[in-house]
């Protein structure tokens, strides 16, 4: 949060409004809807750039940074709906991102596992790493002391990197043979690796014996007693509680158990909760934490919450085709469908358990030329879908929420 020349007052009066014009969504009123487009490929994945802060102060700027397969990687002003910066064709199709946005940094890896870093403001090439293989994660770890990156190969094989330099400091073998999957915690001190549907157990690492590698000594590591994981994902509000998806041992059912970890010295990891999802429903694709307590599930085209208990808190199916991508923050959820829409949902913590209201959808373009939404990210002004096209392309689509008291445009 900047506060710069307002007082709290002002601050909060703002703050206020904008929080009204996101639950309430009244196109042109609440925000403003822009279609940018610029890529020849489909778009992969998306990441603001910009530092989420509320500034109210007529400053505010959003920038979004997209990779597609026509191998650019480019930046975004969504309020101005217009290009920042394009960087020259790699030697092939960029498949996947990660964002440093206090650094101003943007790391790229292409479809060969070819790693670059580019300077957020002006899209100027600073490093490259190039792995044996093709890449099956890239996760940005803001670790309290030095922010690095974690990479793992379709080998199975995970390395530790420096940023911006992409300066080798470990890899180390998790999966062999198999794409593995990397989760850093909240606060960077722990990863979690697993590889899809297998026998072997997730494994967690302690991250800084990632970075500070003693000699002859493998990485500080434990295997969780699960097999056959699906997902996983950190609890925000926590340092170190994982909730993870797998197959129930006994039945073979799908269960989410919960654990905390515990320090490096110890290596304790205890079980604190686990339940049963029901067999009425679809495996889940999607899954995200909030708080300390919810999980949040998509199956198909339906959102679902549970406490880490199984506790069923709501179920909505507000979409008409399969969801494709979900954002969670304190004050609110998107979805993402094939359906060409987003939907926005609002948190109302006054309960024991926080509440989910749903509110609003926010829609696409024609579904002549659109076969759906694919992503959706959002920071404290904006929203960005990503929204492929027929013909094999994406365009970004923005919705910009009205900030300054008083008025009914967006901020430029």
């Amino acid at each position: 949060m900047t506060l710069g020349t307002q007082t709290w007052k002002e601050y909060y009066l703002c703050r206020s409004e904008l929080e009204f014009r996101m639950e309430s969504g009244r196109p042109e009123k609440d925000f403003i809807c822009k279609a940018i487009a610029g890529h020849d490929g489909g778009i992969d994945e998306l990441a603001y750039i910009s530092t989420n802060e509320c500034r109210f102060d007529g400053q505010e700027k959003s920038v979004v940074c997209t990779v597609s397969s026509d191998s650019t990687v480019r930046a975004w002003d969504v309020q101005e709906g217009t290009e920042v910066w394009s960087s020259p064709l790699q030697p092939a199709a960029l498949v996947n991102l990660a964002a440093y946005p206090q650094l101003q940094l943007v790391v790229t890896v292409d479809k060969r596992g070819l790693i670059k870093t580019w300077k957020a403001e002006n899209g100027r090439e600073w490093a490259s790493f190039s792995l044996p293989t093709s890449s099956s994660a890239l996760q940005a770890c803001d670790h309290p002391e030095t922010p690095f990156l974690l990479v793992a190969s379709a080998e199975g094989v995970m390395y530790a990197l420096t940023v911006p330099q992409l300066q080798l400091l470990s890899w180390t073998s998790v999966f062999p043979s198999s794409p593995t999957s990397l989760l850093c915690s909240p606060d960077g001190q722990w990863v979690f690796a697993s590889t899809q549907d297998s026998d072997l157990g997730p494994k967690v690492f302690y991250t800084q014996s990632l970075l500070c590698v003693v000699e002859d000594e493998p990485p500080v590591s434990t295997t969780l007693p699960v097999l056959l994981t699906s997902r996983a994902c950190w609890a925000p509000d926590e340092t170190a509680r994982l909730m993870v998806m797998h197959r129930n041992s006994d039945n073979m059912r799908l269960a989410i158990t919960t654990y905390e970890l515990g320090t490096k010295q110890s290596r304790k990891v205890q079980q604190i909760a686990s339940f049963l999802l029901p067999d009425t429903m679809m495996p889940p694709h999607l899954m995200k934490g909030h708080g300390s307590q919810v999980v949040l599930l998509v199956s198909g085209l339906e959102l679902v919450l549970f406490t880490i208990q199984g506790l069923q808190l709501a179920a909505f199916q507000d979409h008409q085709k399969p969801i494709t991508s979900m954002w969670v923050d304190q004050s609110r959820v998107l979805t993402a469908s094939f359906d060409l829409s987003l939907r926005v949902y609002m948190w109302n913590k006054e309960n024991k358990f926080p509440v989910l209201k749903s509110c609003y959808h926010l829609l696409g373009g024609s579904h002549r030329w659109a076969s759906g939404f694919t992503h959706v990210e959002s920071d404290s002004v904006s929203i960005v879908g990503v929204e492929a096209r027929s013909v094999g392309t994406s365009i970004l689509r923005s919705y910009c929420f009205n900030v300054q008291h008083g008025s009914d445009d967006c901020v430029d």
